[in-house]
């Protein structure tokens, strides 16, 4: 069985990115990847402006508390008001472009109102005070969001405040979803003797169209040899990507494997990891006898189909849409919770952070128990053989990183 890092370094050496992008507007971009650089044509904030309701002045006219100044205009955000002429005050609001001749913003709550429409204000205030300079956030000319990254809301918010309406995006990958296993039954059916409901089908096709696959339900292939190449010979003649759960192990009613073997290659199947152990990668169809499509046959068990996806599929998933950087980064906290049953294999446990900062493990790391992965938020890594005791440092991989 091949190790984490190896399996993992296969699928992405495997995973060429998709060629094609088209323009989307941002109200369609979230969750979509850039198929280039975004360079900003203007510079944000496009002029110096004020922070603060208040007052804009000259330092120099304010030496010390208790000043009073007249107000000589009043400029609202949206427009550009004159000069400031010496030894008055401009009221002002914010987000409205700062005279020339300003060099500081006093907040109204420090100025009062004086006689004669003066105003008094009662600080010194600094040279910059509360205005926020043009070009402090963007620079004309700068990129402001590098290719391959992933555009979620604030990307989305950037790329509206260097003026784009659309953005340039991948294609998404198209994605074939296949059941296998006749113990299965779709929810809101009727449970037969013998069956249980198919929770995967349905977990999957949530996390591909959150990553911004297209995904296609291509239905519940029964537990025959014949009917499984079908389904995957005609899933392959337009997708990217087919994906099973269960039926990659070597029972007697396991037929995935053989069938992939069939109609084209496997390279990879067997993890030493837990859950998770028959993770199967190739490819459908042959290479030069038309179209070809990648395979990965996910484990049966509901929580080694999950914790699968997030390990080795999410990352592989989004190199293939493109995205430069795919692997979450493991933070070192400190468990709540013992663990002494040392294990053959590297082992994921279902885990979620306490009040009090710490990792607590759900009790039951069964691989049949999805309650589990509801339950936690991450995952603790844990080397083959390795016990712990609570006070110690562990490896956390967070939900919030991987979903």
């Amino acid at each position: 069985m091949l190790s984490y890092e190896e399996a993992l370094d296969h699928l992405l050496a495997a995973a060429e990115p998709v060629a094609a992008s088209k323009p989307v507007p941002l109200s369609a971009a979230r969750g979509r990847i850039l198929a280039e650089s975004l360079v900003s044509t203007v510079t944000v904030p496009p002029l110096d402006n004020s922070a603060m309701d208040g007052y804009a002045v000259r330092c120099g006219d304010v030496p010390q508390p208790g000043i009073a100044l007249p107000v000589s205009q009043r400029i609202p955000a949206g427009s550009v008001g004159q000069a400031l002429a010496m030894g008055t005050a401009v009221r002002i609001f914010t987000g409205a472009p700062v005279p020339t001749g300003a060099d500081a913003v006093v907040m109204q709550e420090f100025c009062e109102h004086g006689q004669d429409g003066r105003i008094i204000v009662n600080q010194v205030p600094h040279l910059g005070q509360h205005i926020r300079r043009a070009g402090e956030d963007i620079a004309a000319d700068a990129v402001v969001l590098p290719t391959g990254t992933r555009l979620g809301a604030a990307e989305i918010g950037l790329a509206a405040s260097i003026g784009r309406a659309t953005v340039p995006v991948k294609r998404r990958l198209r994605v074939a979803l296949l059941s296998t296993g006749d113990e299965l039954t779709e929810p809101g059916q009727p449970l037969p003797p013998g069956g249980i409901y198919n929770s995967n089908r349905h977990f999957l096709r949530a996390l591909f169209e959150g990553y911004g696959c297209a995904v296609t339900d291509a239905g519940h292939v029964s537990d025959s040899f014949t009917e499984t190449r079908r389904s995957l010979r005609s899933a392959a003649e337009s997708h990217d990507l087919i994906v099973t759960s269960g039926g990659v192990s070597v029972g007697e009613e396991d037929h995935v494997k053989s069938a992939v073997e069939a109609e084209g290659a496997l390279s990879l199947w067997k993890i030493a990891i837990k859950p998770g152990n028959p993770l199967a990668f190739g490819q459908v169809g042959k290479v030069g006898a038309g179209r070809t499509a990648a395979f990965v046959g996910l484990p049966g068990n509901p929580v080694s189909c999950f914790v699968t996806f997030l390990l080795f599929l999410r990352p592989y998933v989004l190199k293939r849409m493109g995205v430069k950087t795919t692997l979450p980064v493991a933070r070192r906290l400190i468990v709540a919770s013992d663990w002494s049953k040392p294990e053959s294999r590297r082992s994921f446990l279902r885990a979620r952070i306490a009040p009090d900062g710490r990792v607590e493990l759900y009790p039951n790391q069964s691989s049949g128990v999805l309650t589990s992965c509801a339950w936690a938020d991450g995952l603790v890594d844990v080397e083959a053989q390795r016990t712990f005791h609570a006070g110690e440092p562990v490896r956390y991989l967070s939900f919030a990183d991987l979903l």
